[in-house]
C-alpha cells in the first residue's frame, strides 16, 4: 500500500532539512500526480476509442473518433490533474522542517 502525500510529511521535512528547495518538493509531487493522471488518461482514451469504434459499427452515420473532441478532453483532464496535484504540492512545500521531523 502506498502512502499519500499528506502521510509523507516526515519525508518532506527531512528533504527540506537537508537542503531541498521548495521548487524540488513541488516538482516531486506534481510529477507524481501528473504521471498518474497521464496513465489514467491514456487508458481512458484507449477505452473511449475502442468503445466508439464499437458504437460506430452499430449505428448508421455516426462518427465517434472526432480528433478535436479527444484533444479537448485530453487537455482539460490534464489541466484538472495538474490543479488537483498543485494544491497538495503547495501545502506540502509549506511544511516547516522542524515541526515535520518532530511529529514522527
Amino acid at each position: 500500500m502506498e502512502v499519500s502525500d499528506c502521510q509523507r510529511r516526515y519525508e518532506i521535512g527531512v528533504r527540506l532539512t537537508v537542503g531541498a528547495q521548495l521548487r524540488d518538493i513541488l516538482t516531486m509531487i506534481l510529477k507524481r500526480g501528473l504521471g498518474l493522471g497521464a496513465a489514467g488518461l491514456g487508458l481512458g482514451l484507449a477505452g473511449a476509442w475502442a468503445g466508439g469504434r464499437l458504437l460506430e459499427s452499430m449505428l448508421f452515420g455516426v462518427t465517434t473518433t472526432d480528433a478535436g473532441t479527444f484533444l479537448g478532453v485530453t487537455l482539460f483532464l490534464l489541466l484538472v490533474a495538474g490543479a488537483a496535484s498543485f494544491v497538495p504540492a503547495r501545502r506540502a512545500s509549506g511544511v516547516h522542517p522542524l515541526i515535520a521531523t518532530r511529529s514522527e
